[in-house]
């Protein structure tokens, strides 16, 4: 099964320079190494809006893909919501999947299992693929809730297919799923491989539940993946890749992971 290394550089980098900089270093030290993103691993990149069709036309004639990092939940096209993004702008700039659902949208925006069934509706509808980000805060965790937090979280997946029961037979092809712990992203705190593991094994199956087409659906880990631990994640066949967030700011680094999860997949 071919792993996926995401890089989501959220508000980074500052300016057009600065990432045209790290997609130069990106794609020179990818090829370097010839071509850290392997058979074993697929490459992509999240920029941040503003910087989405340059990422994209850099990109292209390359093997890195490009999403956006997340996208209107009040119209699939176009309308009257100023600040928003639609699915069909960001795919017409270029990118192919979007992040949804990531803790920091939850966190700061109060996004809603509505909010997030309206805007994966949206994505799919225009053709664009979804890493959809699920994961249980400290109090959560420290408290055994975990598990019944993914649940919840997961139900947006089991709706829409409700809604759209055609989809399952293209679901698996369409979605990944990024298990971030809240309280370990950007913080240090990084779970053991075998928590993640049994995690990972949890979400499979109960998405494998939503239909034969979903089983052994793509999970990702995401939270303080770096350098010196993705061999660790890397080497757990429960673990099919990162999203990674200030290590992917950094070529060399970013690449150290994707390698990692190629060299175990290749």
């Amino acid at each position: 099964m071919q792993a996926w290394v995401i890089g989501n550089w959220k508000q980074n980098p500052a300016t057009s320079d600065d990432v045209q900089t790290l997609l130069s270093d990106l794609l020179a030290t990818a090829d370097k190494n010839d071509g850290a993103n392997s058979a074993g691993c697929q490459l992509m990149v999240a920029p941040s809006c503003i910087h989405l069709a340059g990422v994209s036309d850099h990109l292209q004639d390359s093997p890195v893909l490009c999403a956006a990092q997340d996208i209107s939940a009040h119209s699939g096209t176009t309308g009257a919501y100023t600040g928003d993004c639609s699915a069909q702008q960001v795919a017409d700039a270029g990118a192919t999947w979007t992040l949804l659902g990531h803790s920091e949208r939850r966190q700061y925006h109060q996004e809603t299992h509505a909010c997030l069934l309206s805007k994966m509706t949206h994505a799919f509808d225009q053709g664009l693929g979804v890493v959809f980000c699920i994961g249980e805060t400290q109090a959560q965790y420290d408290a055994g809730q975990t598990l019944a937090v993914i649940d919840e979280q997961l139900t947006v997946i089991k709706d829409i297919l409700t809604q759209q029961p055609a989809l399952a037979d293209t679901l698996f092809d369409r979605l990944i799923i990024a298990y971030e712990p809240v309280w370990a992203i950007g913080t240090g705190k990084v779970p053991t491989v075998a928590e993640v593991s049994a995690t990972h094994q949890h979400i499979k199956q109960t998405v494998a539940g939503y239909g034969e087409a979903l089983d052994n659906i793509t999970v990702l880990y995401g939270g303080s993946v770096n350098a010196d631990n993705a061999d660790s994640f890397a080497a757990d066949a429960m673990i099919d890749g990162a999203l990674v967030g200030g290590a992917s700011l950094k070529a060399a680094s970013f690449l150290a992971i994707a390698q990692a999860f190629g060299n175990g997949r290749a």
